[in-house]
């Protein structure tokens, strides 16, 4: 799931689900006119009270970020991307202006702040693009999906381990953690993760949840439809039933394959009224797909809290290389 609400930070919870909803908005997660999940389905996802969500969305909409229609829903304003967007911008813009006060008052010219500014961003990805990660998951389809997906922000190197192939062979988990430097699991998965590791090598856990927009999605088809789940792996069939279920959506029979046959994924086709993919296994099925049945595609993403720790480790693994180098 996209939001991580703490009881334990002294924040009211409908205000840090409120500043969640916001960040989805500013980062054009959420595009105008996307629709939210209702305040009872929204309520039932994160584990709060109705009231809490109500009021997030009651103040979202009191200052233009969301728009409800009777009997229609709760959704993206068509202004709101724009002005938040222009919000950020006008951050940026006041941080540049302070470091071209800065920069003029030690007597730089424009030119000269220009390079400078330049020269570190190129430095920043130099150390990035030799920065190596091994990410170790359970399941073959997030394994792949997340490395495809960070060495295309970052351009780091990934190598993509599969915790299931690796147990029975410590002396290649140990020359991989040898070559690499972090290496990035999940919660579920740590305690076995740094068992493997050497103790020298860092070991980052990571939260990985489904998007929300998917679990809405899925909230929506109507009782009695039949979901045909493909994917690669018996792991990540389980992941996604189980997370389903976790959602409150009981009612939905799910059947899966994992098989590459051709005439058994058809067959699970014809069965099936809407189909959840893996993201390895979307374009096979689009293919085998007649045209106007729905196809979601099933994808589990770094939490937003994720997400920033493992940007500071790799930023801090970056400055620790430049400095050992004495660049």
């Amino acid at each position: 799931m996209a939001f991580e609400l703490s009881r334990k930070s002294g924040i009211p919870l409908y205000i840090q689900l409120k500043n969640q909803i916001r960040h989805q908005i500013e980062t054009n997660a959420w595009r105008p006119g996307f629709q939210l999940p209702t305040e009872r389905q929204l309520a039932t996802l994160l584990g709060v009270s109705r009231n809490t969500v109500s009021m997030a969305y009651q103040e979202l909409e009191a200052e233009g970020e969301l728009v409800s229609y009777q009997g229609k829903g709760t959704f993206v304003a068509e202004a709101a991307v724009e002005r938040l967007s222009e919000s950020r911008k006008q951050r940026l813009e006041r941080s540049i202006e302070d470091m071209l006060d800065t920069a003029t008052s030690l007597g730089f010219s424009p030119d000269e702040v220009l390079d400078l500014v330049r020269a570190q961003l190129e430095a920043k990805q130099k150390l990035l693009n030799r920065i190596k990660i091994a990410f170790i998951e359970c399941n073959r389809e997030q394994v792949d999906y997340f490395a495809r997906q960070l060495e295309l922000d970052s351009g780091v190197a990934i190598t993509p381990l599969v915790l299931g192939e690796i147990r029975n062979d410590m002396e290649y988990v140990r020359s991989i953690a040898r070559e690499v430097d972090l290496v990035v699991t999940t919660f579920f998965h740590q305690d076995e993760v740094r068992a493997m590791i050497p103790a020298e090598r860092q070991v980052l856990a990571i939260a990985l949840d489904p998007q929300l927009e998917t679990i809405v999605r899925i909230a929506r088809i109507p009782r009695g439809f039949r979901l045909g789940l493909v994917c690669l792996s018996s792991n990540f069939a389980e992941k996604v039933i189980n997370s389903i279920r976790l959602a409150g959506i009981d009612y939905l029979p799910i059947e899966s394959t994992i098989s590459m046959e051709e005439s058994v994924v058809q067959r699970l086709i014809e069965r099936s009224d809407v189909l959840l993919v893996s993201p390895g296994r979307r374009r096979e099925v689009e293919r085998l797909c007649p045209e106007g049945k729905e196809i979601i595609e099933f994808v589990y993403r770094p939490d937003q809290a994720s997400v920033n720790l493992l940007k500071s480790a790799l930023l801090e693994l970056g400055s620790q290389q430049a400095r050992e180098e004495g660049v």
